[in-house]
């Protein structure tokens, strides 16, 4: 398949570095809010790139669940092949692309865990099969002989935690949270004959509080 011919002009918007808040937090926000605005699908959905002891990168969808005064939170399997590349590499970086904005967003910073009680509440704010699934997975990432094999494995969590049910699914051990702490960000809003506006913020310390620098890129 060729593409060569298959182009679009980016024209929906302009990023001034002159007029833009002091702090991407305030940024993100501003550009999360206007994707909801826009009725973007899953604005909050990331590429979340990683990369282990074994130097190969990896990169997958996950859904942005809050931002901090820190940074971002994201929930998952921490037996997953990208928590076993967190473990080994506390580095990360994640990707927006709105689309129908034609704006990008880059977030680096350190990686961890969060607080378990943390995590124990969101995943009750999730739903009954939801949780159910999250116990299928052990671990995430981990071969399984069949599909049936999987929807026995759900069936039986399903019999012993019936929805509606006085005994709640438990938090597994295996899964939770992680806080991305930001220490660089760059925001990119597309523009006519690829004359892009790219404006990244870096962190003057990596202390809580500390002022943020900004610089324009060439597109």
């Amino acid at each position: 398949m060729d593409f060569t011919d298959q182009r679009l002009s980016y024209e929906k918007g302009a990023l001034d570095q002159q007029s833009i808040p002091t702090s991407p937090f305030e940024l993100l926000k501003e550009w999360m809010n206007e994707a909801l605005a826009q009725k973007v699908q899953e604005p909050y959905a990331m590429s979340l790139a990683t990369c282990g002891a074994d130097n190969k990168p990896s990169v997958r969808i996950v859904l942005l669940r809050e931002i901090t005064d820190n940074g971002i939170i994201f929930y998952t399997n921490y037996e997953s092949a990208k928590g076993q590349d967190i473990a080994e590499n506390p580095n990360a970086e994640v990707l927006f692309f709105w689309h129908e904005l034609e704006r990008q967003v880059r977030i680096s910073g350190s990686i961890a865990k969060i607080d378990t009680a943390k995590s124990a509440a969101y995943f009750q704010k999730r739903p009954h099969d939801s949780q159910v699934g999250a116990w299928v997975s052990q671990p995430q990432s981990g071969e399984v002989a069949s599909r049936d094999v999987m929807e026995q494995t759900f069936d039986q969590l399903q019999a012993d935690y019936p929805d509606n049910s006085q005994v709640p699914v438990p938090v597994p051990a295996f899964w939770g949270g992680y806080e991305i702490t930001i220490e660089q960000v760059e925001f990119w809003q597309g523009r006519a004959n690829r004359m892009h506006d790219r404006i990244v913020y870096t962190q003057d310390s990596k202390q809580n509080n500390a002022s943020w620098t900004t610089k324009r890129l060439l597109p």
